[in-house]
């Protein structure tokens, strides 16, 4: 069976597993990291969103064999790492505006915020909420007023455009 490796919550891993499988499924059955949600498998509903090299994406879409051994994933178990804290302000936020009910889809959605703010900042700018529109996730319990306001509070908490 080939060797995968990659970066995976700022640990390098390698996994055996067949070249078209989906790095969602080599994360959570093989890796044993469950923050990463199924839901679609068609990049649809994102409940899957990590984050690689800092940007956003769907591992259910992605082959792990198209993840190069340099790649950095980042999934929510590793988000608050990446802030030398217990909790990543977006998750502070979550919690502060009572954003989850189901909390299914909430790692992705956390995930995609993070990612949407860090691009904005690195633009020079605030949040918008044009940006917070070009958020698509999916919430089955439909909290999008309060993963609005959870978002623009903790992208107040994170870095600020220079």
């Amino acid at each position: 069976m080939p060797t995968h490796a990659f970066i995976l919550n700022g640990e390098q891993v390698t996994v055996e597993a067949e070249d078209n499988l989906r790095l969602l499924w080599v994360l959570r059955d093989i890796l044993g990291v469950t923050g990463p949600k199924y839901g679609c498998a068609l990049d649809v509903c994102k409940a899957c969103t990590c984050h690689i090299n800092g940007l956003a994406f769907n591992p259910c879409s992605v082959r792990v064999k198209d993840i190069k051994p340099t790649d950095e994933i980042t999934t929510i178990e590793g988000l608050p790492a990446t802030v030398g804290a217990d909790l990543h302000p977006m998750q502070q936020a979550w919690l502060d505006y009572d954003v989850a009910q189901c909390g299914y889809c909430q790692p992705g959605q956390i995930m995609a915020a993070v990612a949407k703010v860090k691009r904005a900042h690195a633009e020079g700018r605030e949040i918008t909420d044009a940006d917070l529109d070009e958020l698509r996730n999916i919430c089955r319990c439909g909290t999008y007023s309060r993963i609005r306001q959870a978002v623009k509070a903790a992208a107040q908490k994170m870095t600020s455009p220079t």
